[in-house]
């Protein structure tokens, strides 16, 4: 088919990058031309897995793709079969998850995905064509009808097919997602969606109403996030307990796959991260205002998010009052082996410690260059998982505070396991 991707940002040029990897024709358009400028593989913006292994970026599948960048919307428009909308629905920073939520709510910002879709329709009515347009963007419950309909122009058939993916792994949840989640309004539409994931996947795609599709979108982030508050505050409590390990805990409740789901985001470690989860929770949360739910439920695992950083200041501190030594966060990306930081938890607690005045110094192997700190001992925290700090050579008398247990116990190294209890 003949596709094309309105935004090349973290979402956009990835998933066009997969598409035309199968072999689809695409092209991309995005208002910022500085992206253009930098799709190549030793300038790639982002650091994406581009197959099953993850071993690769995504510059070197651009140059393997036909994928080509238009300067004007109107190429997209005569180029297009389905016409792929990815374009920003940002919180403000604040709402990120880096730094404390304040106590006011609010709801996403449209203003991006308004003006994209006015431009979109005013050229669409000038060329007199129809064209199935589908929103792949994460937008609250009630938006596209209250806020995106009524502007939106009618040769265009509309369709809302937000993704389920994660930064630094979207081609491979592009290619193997859990299932494809398709709200429409149009029949047609529908089906030429469906058959052109049927080249992609061969997963279900689940169809309903667009307002539907909407829950289902922030639903499913904030699901997650549920599940890593329930992990973490029992790792909270088995870090106090005598002979209790969080990971014995959670590997049993990981058993009740009748009953408890799955074992995913069932780890004691840091809290939810990235783009989507922590905002998304702030805006259902905002919702759930608006609405008067009784019970803000979405503000107490926001809240919990923080509490939980709160203790791992406290144990850095009791290491601090103890040793004496400089402290040093190893990790700030969201995630483990991926370079985006935005909602890092570990951001969050490099915050907090500013805010308590406490000195730091922090580095990320995929963010930072230069050699790592390790070379003079230091109260060394694991804000991330990568791979390559098991492969550090932590000097003597350092000591490892690991909220992910990982780190390889070492002779004259203080390691301490955040979420096991100690023996008695």
């Amino acid at each position: 088919m003949n596709i094309g991707f309105l935004g090349a940002g973290k979402l956009g040029l990835p998933c066009a990058v997969a598409t035309a990897a199968k072999g689809h024709h695409v092209k991309s358009f995005d208002i910022n031309d500085k992206i253009h400028s930098k799709l190549h593989p030793k300038d790639a913006l982002y650091t994406q897995e581009a197959d099953e292994t993850g071993k690769n970026s995504i510059g070197p599948m651009i140059e393997n793709t036909t994928l080509t960048f238009v300067d004007t919307l109107e190429e997209i428009i005569d180029h297009s079969d389905i016409i792929f909308v990815a374009i920003q629905t940002p919180h403000q920073p604040k709402y990120e998850g880096n730094v404390p939520i304040p106590d006011e709510r609010e709801d996403f910002d449209y203003t991006w995905l308004i003006d994209c879709m006015k431009e979109l329709s005013s050229k669409i009515n000038e060329k007199k064509v129809e064209k199935i347009v589908s929103i792949i963007s994460t937008v609250l419950p009630g938006t596209l009808r209250r806020d995106i309909l009524p502007i939106t122009s009618n040769y265009i058939k509309l369709c809302y097919n937000p993704y389920f993916i994660a930064m630094g792994s979207v081609v491979k949840d592009f290619y193997f997602p859990e299932f494809i989640l398709l709200g429409s309004i149009d029949i047609e539409a529908e089906k030429k969606v469906k058959e052109f994931y049927k080249t992609i996947t061969d997963r279900e795609v689940y169809s309903c109403s667009l307002e539907n599709a909407e829950m289902i979108k922030v639903s499913y982030n904030t699901f997650i996030t549920t599940k890593i508050v329930l992990a973490n505050n029992i790792m909270e409590m088995c870090h106090s307990l005598p002979n209790t390990n969080v990971d014995v805990v959670m590997g049993a409740l990981k058993k009740g796959t009748d009953r408890l789901i799955s074992p995913a985001y069932l780890d004691g470690g840091m809290g939810d991260g990235g783009g989507c989860h922590p905002r998304d929770n702030i805006a259902m949360s905002w919702l759930s205002n608006r609405l008067n739910i009784n019970q803000n439920y979405y503000d107490f695992i926001m809240r919990k998010r923080e509490t939980q950083t709160a203790f791992f200041i406290k144990l850095i501190k009791e290491q601090k009052n103890r040793f004496d030594l400089p402290i040093c966060i190893l990790g700030t990306a969201f995630k483990p082996n991926t370079n985006i930081n935005v909602g890092s938890p570990s951001v969050l607690l490099c915050n907090l410690l500013k805010e308590q005045n406490i000195e730091f110094e922090d580095f990320d192997p995929n963010l930072n260059q230069g050699s790592p700190p390790i070379d003079s001992p230091k109260i060394f925290f694991i804000g991330c998982k990568h791979d390559i700090f098991k492969q550090y050579d932590f000097p003597d008398n350092s000591v490892i505070i690991d909220p992910h247990r990982y780190i390889p116990k070492k002779e004259n190294i203080h390691l301490i396991q955040v979420g096991i209890g100690e023996a008695i």
